[in-house]
Parts: structure tokens; sequence; C-alpha cells
């Protein structure tokens, strides 16, 4: 069988105006920076869950299916010998900061609980930070509710990092060089 150089970007979020400016949304904001630079625009192809892009060697997909059920678009676009990137949120990292890492659990968020359950855990990922709730708030309200003034600045430095390491790995950087490289900068 014939290895497929075939890569697929995958950004995280929920659709509709509702949840444009949350910080559950960074995987979509960091996608359409993607796409944007390489001069390319998401469509939904009609009656699909997803908005997506193509070129010859990869495809940009945003999943509409909400967070939780990320996973259910994966089993329709994903083939053997894909590469598989996810860009999605991460709260255990503070904002400004990203880190990439390959495979492992969903570590509690459920967009990565529903992609493992459609395609298992061998895909890389791309985290970017945006802060534990402040006290007095709860996590959904922490990821849904539009982000504060205050730490919008650094949250939009993580939208810029992890998109350009996305696209490094779409020219042909090698995953080990971006991983040291990225992981290691300061917010």
């Amino acid at each position: 069988m014939q290895q497929n150089n075939r890569t697929l970007v995958f950004g995280l979020g929920n659709p509709g105006k509702k949840y444009e400016e949350s910080r559950h949304n960074v995987g979509f904001l960091a996608l359409e920076k993607v796409a944007l630079s390489k001069s390319l625009e998401l469509k939904k192809p009609f009656f699909k869950c997803y908005r997506i892009a193509r070129s010859e060697s990869f495809l940009l997909v945003e999943p509409l299916t909400y967070m939780n059920n990320s996973g259910k678009v994966f089993p329709e676009l994903v083939k053997e010998g894909d590469r598989v990137i996810v860009i999605v949120d991460q709260m255990d990292i503070e904002p400004g900061r990203v880190k990439i890492k390959r495979g492992g659990s969903s570590a509690g968020h459920n967009g990565l609980k529903s992609i493992i359950s459609n395609i298992g855990e061998d895909f890389i990922r791309v985290y970017i930070g945006t802060g534990h709730p402040k006290e007095g708030t709860s996590v959904i309200d922490h990821v849904l509710e539009r982000i504060d003034e205050s730490v919008l600045p650094l949250i939009e430095k993580g939208i810029d990092r992890a998109s350009k390491a996305v696209l490094a790995l779409l020219d042909g950087e090698r995953l080990e060089s971006v991983i040291q490289r990225v992981n290691s900068e300061k917010a």
C-alpha cells in the first residue's frame, strides 16, 4: 500500500456568533490564520458538519459539531497514512504560550476525548494556553464566555504562535524541531 503524505489540520471550537470570542474557539481562530496565510478560504460543503479548505498536500478543517463532538467528522475525512494536527485550547497552559506534543490522553478535554474515541491517540496536538478560571468562575463559563480584555493580547499572541507553528509543519519543518522551538518560548 502506498503511503499517503497528506496532512489534515483541525482547529477546534464551537460554531455560532455566541462563541466567536471565547477561549474554546482559539483553535478556530488559529486555523483561520493558517488559511489566510495560505490564501485559502474555509467553505462549508453542502450538508456537511465542517468548514474546509483544500490544497494538494493538506486540508484545513473546522468541525461544526460543537467542541464535545469534534471527533464525529474525523472518520469521514481522515484516511490511513494521513498526518493529523489538532489545534485546541488548554487552560492548564498560561495565556500566550503554546505547547505541541504527539499522542497521549485527552487530559480531560472533551474535544480531544471525542477525537480519540473516533481515531485513537496518535495525532499531533497544538495547545494554545488560555489559563485557569478566576476564583468563583466555573470551567464551563471560563471556556465559553468572551475572553476578557486583560488576557486578550496574550491569547492573541498564543493564537499567532500556534498558526506559525502549523505553517512551519505544513512547509516541511520537522516536528521535533517545531516542538523544541515552540515549547521553550515564554509567554
